[in-house]
């Protein structure tokens, strides 16, 4: 299937001026990429040992990591930052607040910041969830649990503005109502709130808190169902920023065709979409007859040679198809590695080892490769102009004189007047 990705890439005229703002003249101007406009995401899932500390959690007071899994954990954070600029972190309530008024904040909050500091875009995930919901919730009244709901938001909501970019306000709202896997208060609560309100309820708090947050809605169901849940929400004037489709696919790869269709349907609310959980196994795959994927429990799950090929390719056209829609404006993977993998599944880009498959290779080819603008040294036209062409996202421009960033915006017109760069020391 041909992936038309051209419209990911733009043209754009750099004038270069000195530091006085009078037009300067170099031989040549070095241009860099520093981060993809496009979200290239995985979780950040395992770091919070690493990054965060010891803490006390649901199982206690927790260790320092022992030597060989600091080795590890940096070993995959290495392998994580050479691929990836947009990290999801877990705030589940259940293990977030094991106890009422004993948060993971400092741990949470310091994993937060080691990424923001070295420029990757930070998501919480989720805000809301019945599943993982605290059992503390349980003998509180309706009333008091979205008391309980709505704090728990604004808190984390506050506590986190200026590191957390963006959160899944509410996960999985489509089943919330029916959910009976397990009992919860936030189902309860749905129940006499009604799907709607409870979208409302997450993200009108979340937004109250930090106006500067982009809140997400995300669904693993992508049927109709979804569909008339935005609908919905769009009718009652609740604000949603993106829309988050889940793609696990323990099962098989969906397909080109299956993709592009499910983009297509979700791309008719004009909301920017997000492929928020990706994973594709490397071994083999889940029998199709299941329908909750949580059923399916083994007590192992082997990547194979000819799993880790298939997932390679698969892996490389679902991106390809994602990046040709150009409503999709991130996609995120659901692990680095298949330590610790959801269901036990393999679906990382390294093995448990951490040494890589070949979708690791694969994708650090596409994102640091063919989709990334490295170093090059571009000298000026006949009208002085430096020409790039580049895929959407943050620059630097180099010349004797000093140094400059920009941006290319993913709607920049090459017709357009020549973005000034002001070189400075």
């Amino acid at each position: 299937m041909f992936h038309d990705l051209s419209p990911r890439f733009r043209d754009v005229s750099l004038r270069i001026l000195d530091a006085d703002g009078a037009p300067a003249d170099p031989a040549s101007v070095v241009v860099e990429q520093t981060r993809h406009a496009f979200g290239f995401g995985n979780i950040g899932f395992d770091f919070l040992g690493l990054l965060g500390g010891a803490t006390s959690g649901p199982d206690g007071d927790r260790e320092a990591l022992a030597a060989a899994d600091v080795a590890l954990a940096e070993h995959l954070l290495e392998a994580w930052l050479a691929v990836f600029d947009t990290v999801t972190l877990p705030f589940y309530w259940r293990f977030f607040e094991p106890a009422p008024g004993h948060p993971d904040t400092a741990r949470l909050q310091a994993t937060a910041r080691w990424f923001a500091d070295r420029g990757v875009r930070v998501k919480g995930h989720p805000l809301v969830w019945h599943t993982l919901a605290p059992a503390w919730l349980l003998d509180r009244t309706d009333a008091e649990v979205e008391a309980a709901i709505r704090a728990r938001i604004r808190r984390e909501a506050t506590d986190f503005a200026g590191l957390v970019d963006q959160w899944d306000a509410i996960n999985e709202v489509v089943i919330l109502p029916d959910f009976t896997a397990e009992d919860n208060a936030v189902t309860r609560l749905a129940r006499s709130r009604g799907r709607v309100e409870m979208v409302r309820m997450a993200f009108e708090t979340a937004r109250e808190a930090d106006p500067s947050a982009r809140l997400v809605l995300n669904d693993f169901d992508l049927s109709p169902r979804y569909e008339r849940l935005i609908e919905e929400c769009q009718a009652a004037g609740i604000r949603i920023d993106a829309i988050g489709l889940q793609t696990h696919m323990h099962q098989g790869f969906r397909g080109e065709d299956q993709l592009a269709s499910i983009l297509e349907r979700f791309a008719r609310f004009g909301l920017p979409l997000q492929l928020t959980e990706t994973t594709l196994v490397s071994g083999d795959l889940m029998p199709p007859e299941i329908v909750d994927l949580n059923d399916h429990v083994v007590s192992e799950w082997p990547s194979t040679p000819e799993g880790e090929a298939r997932q390679a390719d698969e892996l490389e056209r679902h991106y390809r198809t994602a990046l040709a829609h150009p409503a999709v404006e991130s996609l995120t993977m659901w692990g680095i590695t298949d330590a610790g993998a959801w269901l036990g599944a393999p679906v990382g880009l390294l093995r448990a080892d951490g040494s890589e498959k070949p979708s690791y290779a694969m994708l650090r080819n596409l994102i640091r490769g063919e989709w990334w603008h490295a170093p090059r040294a571009i000298a000026p036209d006949a009208d002085g102009l430096i020409r790039v062409r580049g895929f959407a996202g943050d620059y630097r421009a180099t010349a004797a004189a000093g140094s400059a960033t920009f941006s290319i915006a993913p709607d920049a017109d090459a017709a357009a007047a020549a973005l000034e760069v002001r070189l400075t020391r």
